[in-house]
């Protein structure tokens, strides 16, 4: 896999173009179809970290160098610690973000009644800033406000987004995520946002996929300014793999037709995206990751597209639908 690079925020970074995002990884429960499928029959912290090793293991064989991970995400940010440690990584030999703004309360349970908390005040940017850089130390390059939303009220809070200004001008690139059906306002508003001279923000890691696409204008505006964008969510939590994809639909049409996974389709299709910079994988089992690499082969073809705009939902369905998906 071909290692890019880019310049955000006056930083120059290497990267790849498809990436592994641990949040099917780092805790024994998440909102993704079969997911219970992916993971050791224990689903104990220390059988969850060599599981996770032997994913991580297995993005590094296949060229994959850029690794995204989050407070919330159980133990993923310790689990990918432990991995850079193990296998003695370098800062240089890969690109790490991570999130703040969830914390995660779930203790180790799959049937919790809440498995993650939000809140994007100064307390907890700080609480978990400190966490993160304990765990990831100088690995840490991009630090992203997780889901902000604009009802969150995060983006007009003047002292997270001053605290956010100082860490990005002791190093870090500072970005969002973006989640729920408003996902192209809030990104308009985080895009003028300065402190000093400078916007504060360099970095998005949005939803985009066969089913949610409304963010796409705007994410090539953020682009066009010099952002990294980052697509999470490209398999839509399971709904375009072979769990959730019928042979009779456009897309399992196709792929019966070229010889590829769902997957695979679904992650080309962002990859051909002239705005994305990488696409992260959620694959929490080797083979899927394996699966998910082979978008990387597609050549896609402009015939596709309208045959898959068939798949398109309104922002207000996808998130609906994401909002009822259980975690398993």
């Amino acid at each position: 896999m071909k290692i890019l690079t880019k310049t955000v925020q006056g930083k120059t970074v290497s990267y790849t173009r498809m990436g592994l995002g641990l949040a099917a990884l780092g805790r024994p429960g998440y909102m993704t179809l079969g997911h219970e499928e992916d993971l050791p029959a224990e689903r104990t912290r220390e059988a969850m970290m060599l599981h996770a090793i032997q994913v991580l293991d297995a993005a590094w064989a296949a060229g994959i160098r850029s690794f995204d991970v989050a407070r919330s995400y159980g133990a993923g940010e310790e689990f990918l610690s432990q991995w850079l440690r193990i296998r003695n990584i370098s800062r240089d030999e890969v690109f790490v973000s991570s999130k703040w703004g969830y914390t995660y309360t779930a203790d180790w349970k799959v049937d919790a009644p809440q498995h993650e908390i939000k809140s994007h005040n100064l307390v907890t940017l700080r609480r978990q800033m400190a966490e993160s850089s304990g765990y990831l130390g100088h690995w840490l390059r991009l630090y992203q406000i997780h889901s902000a939303t604009l009802d969150s009220g995060v983006l007009e809070n003047c002292e997270v987004l001053d605290e956010l200004a100082r860490l990005r001008d002791g190093g870090l690139i500072i970005g969002l995520s973006l989640s729920g059906a408003r996902q192209s306002d809030t990104l308009e508003k985080a895009m003028l946002i300065k402190r000093g001279e400078e916007s504060l923000f360099g970095s998005v890691q949005a939803t985009w996929n066969l089913h949610e696409r409304s963010v796409g204008p705007m994410l090539a505006a953020a682009h066009l300014q010099g952002w990294m964008v980052m697509v999470k969510e490209g398999l839509a939590n399971g709904r375009l793999t072979q769990r959730g994809i019928s042979r009779d639909s456009s897309l399992g049409e196709l792929c019966h037709s070229l010889g590829y996974t769902p997957d695979a389709i679904a992650l080309a299709a962002i990859l051909q995206q002239p705005w994305a910079d990488m696409v992260l994988s959620g694959a929490a089992a080797v083979d899927h990751l394996h699966s998910n690499v082979q978008a990387l082969e597609v050549s896609w073809k402009p015939e596709w597209n309208s045959k898959l705009q068939l798949l398109c939902e309104t922002p207000e369905q996808y998130w609906q639908y994401r909002n009822q998906l259980v975690w398993n």
